[in-house]
């Protein structure tokens, strides 16, 4: 049962990897297309999701590791969670080890919500046949992002990250 249970949560690691990584990808190449299109924000705009478990950006790793308990992987640069089959979280700190990113993979889809609860507007289609959009909060100093794949592995993936 334990080599049943490592296995499986090492292939949901590496699905979680090349999916991250993929992500990246092509969040790069839509983040250079959508940022185009959007107006400054301005400041009665306020974010719709700017969480997640009571996990904010800015947020000190002793802090989240208080609120969210120990992680699977812990690192001083990030920390890994898994809640459960499809659902996890990756934290990412800057060098005073506070949160500088949050990102929510729900594999499937299972227990997102939905994309108007965290962006404004119509999700954008991207070049892989997924869909996304993003919001940028610049007088706020972050941005969320909701990115649903496309292919056999449905994820869905939400982004908060601090800007520079």
């Amino acid at each position: 049962m334990r080599k049943t249970n490592s296995n499986l949560l090492v292939g949901l690691i590496m699905v979680m990897a090349c999916g991250l990584a993929g992500f990246g990808f092509s969040a790069d190449a839509q983040t250079r297309k959508v940022k185009a299109n959007f107006a400054p924000d301005t400041a009665a705009q306020q974010p719709l999701f700017a969480e997640y478990r009571g996990i904010h950006l800015g947020m000190t790793a002793s802090e989240t590791r208080a609120k969210l308990g120990a992680p699977m992987l812990k690192a001083d640069d990030g920390d890994f969670y898994s809640f459960s089959e499809t659902e996890t979280l990756q934290l990412v700190y800057d060098v005073d080890h506070k949160v500088s990113t949050i990102s929510v993979d729900y594999m499937g889809g299972v227990g997102a919500p939905d994309y108007k609860a965290v962006v404004v507007g119509e999700l954008e289609p991207t070049v892989n046949g997924g869909l996304y959009r993003m919001m940028r909060y610049e007088s706020q100093g972050f941005w969320v992002s909701y990115h649903r794949s496309a292919g056999p592995v449905l994820v869905v993936t939400i982004t908060i990250q601090k800007m520079p």
